[in-house]
Parts: structure tokens; C-alpha cells; sequence
């Protein structure tokens, strides 16, 4: 597991050479993305949890709808990377707001995550 982490730093979150002098610098960057990969983990581990937990064997994450076993966060991610709210503003002040409109498969990986749909509205 540590290794396919390690691949994914390179990969996913395209890490790259930086040239840090300073030692609390370095030390944050990493920090950084120790972070990013325990997110990463944490989300993984939820949804294939949950997944288990349902019985559902597989979730059309990959491009085509095509079924994933073992979904992974980028895949996630990428599902939701379209969804967008919008608010239309006039002199300053929100006129109306256009709430994310989520897909079926959107809807079942939220619920799958335990994650309600109205953290991503707006509040009224």
C-alpha cells in the first residue's frame, strides 16, 4: 500500500523536484502532502467500506461508465469535477442561485459516502 501511495504522489498529484532551502519549508511541503494522502486514503477507504457493506460489487467510476471494483480517489473526484453552482449577481447582490444538479451515480456515491446532498447547496 505504501508504494502504491508513492506512485500516486508522483502520478495523481504530480510531485515534483522543488528546490527548498529552508528546513521548516520542506518540512510544511510534506506535511502538505502527507495530508493529501491521508485524505485520499480516508476517502478510498469509506467508499469501498460502504460499498462492501451494500453488497455492490462495482460502481461505473471509470470513463464510459465502466465498472470499477476498487474505486480510487482521483476517480471520484473526476465524477464530481463538473459539478458547479452558480450565482447571478446584480449590483453586488445575489439575485438567484443555481444549485448543483447532481447525476444518479452522483447522488448513490454521495449517500455511499455518507455525505448529504445539501452540503453542496447554497443556504436560503
Amino acid at each position: 500500500m505504501i508504494e502504491k501511495r508513492f506512485e500516486q504522489i508522483k502520478t495523481v498529484h504530480e510531485i515534483a523536484p522543488v528546490l527548498l532551502k529552508n528546513e521548516g519549508r520542506i518540512e510544511a511541503l510534506f506535511t502538505l502532502y502527507f495530508l493529501a494522502l491521508l485524505v485520499q486514503a480516508i476517502v478510498e477507504r469509506e467508499l469501498r467500506l460502504s460499498m462492501k457493506r451494500e453488497n455492490i460489487a462495482e460502481l461505473p467510476l471509470y470513463p464510459e461508465q465502466r465498472s470499477c471494483a476498487h474505486p480510487t480517489t482521483e476517480q471520484i473526484l473526476r465524477l464530481f469535477s463538473l459539478a458547479e453552482r452558480h450565482q447571478l449577481m446584480q449590483d453586488g447582490k445575489p439575485v438567484e442561485v443555481f444549485d448543483v444538479q447532481f447525476t444518479e451515480l452522483q447522488r448513490h456515491v454521495l449517500k455511499l459516502m455518507g455525505v448529504s446532498e445539501h452540503a453542496f447547496r447554497s443556504p436560503r
